[in-house]
């Protein structure tokens, strides 16, 4: 699966990432490297609109 982190929408986005790092990967490095996108560049657009990743439950989710 290929998708632009900066062209899909947010919602879709955050399901995806968090989806896959749920039952995939041990975490947003091995994500980001299987897939080829700059770790820096999702936590940007996903902080953009709100969202933080939390190491500790392997996900994003909405800032406090």
């Amino acid at each position: 699966m290929k998708f632009d982190i900066e062209k899909t929408d947010i919602n879709i986005l955050l399901s995806i990432v968090n989806m896959k790092l749920r039952d995939d990967f041990s975490g947003l490095d091995d994500f980001s490297a299987y897939y080829g996108i700059k770790k820096e560049e999702l936590e940007k657009r996903l902080k953009k609109h709100g969202y933080e990743y939390l190491v500790s439950n392997k996900q994003f989710m909405k800032k406090a």
